[in-house]
């Protein structure tokens, strides 16, 4: 699927590890729309203190939040955001910039999330000391319109092609 008949309008999200950037990349391309990598957009204060293992707080996340935002209002044709996303207050501030966008929820345990992240230690700023935290501010979507819930544990393939099939459904029910 390289084309969308409708823009696509869509936020991956989930805790450290969970798939976040692999996913976001693979949807981007088969919907034929930009992805938004969330990370790249973090101030410099803010990958310092979570490369030293210190959690981000509201007021940390509120301009990036805000720049995610802008980013996904500036491309009208579509695009795919990684976002951590963990809170409902977030979700609807996107959502409010966004209208129709939907969420990608890849759901994952603490072990799995863990082992992860410290898998990629040398390659990313984040310190896996920090995936309790993310555990600990995470409100899953569970229930909210517009969200699909995955097992982060599938392999990629199966990811993509669960979440372009449930893409064309125009109801955002949950």
């Amino acid at each position: 699927m390289n084309e969308s008949p409708v823009s696509v309008f869509l936020v991956v999200m989930g805790v450290a590890g969970c798939g976040k950037s692999s996913l976001g990349a693979a949807l981007a391309q088969a919907c034929g729309v930009p992805l938004i990598e969330g990370d790249d957009h973090h101030s410099g204060t803010s990958r310092e203190k979570m490369r030293l293992g210190v959690a981000l707080t509201d007021a940390d996340r509120a301009g990036w939040l805000r720049t995610l935002a802008e980013l996904l209002q500036a491309h009208q044709q579509g695009a795919v955001l990684t976002c951590s996303a963990l809170k409902r207050a977030y979700r609807d501030q996107l959502r409010a910039a966004c209208p129709g966008l939907r969420f990608v929820f890849l759901d994952i345990d603490r072990e799995e999330a863990g082992q992860r992240v410290a898998a990629r230690a040398g390659t990313h700023f984040f310190s896996s000391s920090l995936v309790d935290s993310q555990f600990a501010t995470l409100e899953p979507p569970v229930g909210e319109p517009g969200v699909l819930r995955l097992d982060a544990r599938l392999p990629l393939n199966q990811l993509c092609a669960q979440t372009v099939a449930w893409l064309p459904h125009k109801e955002l029910a949950p």
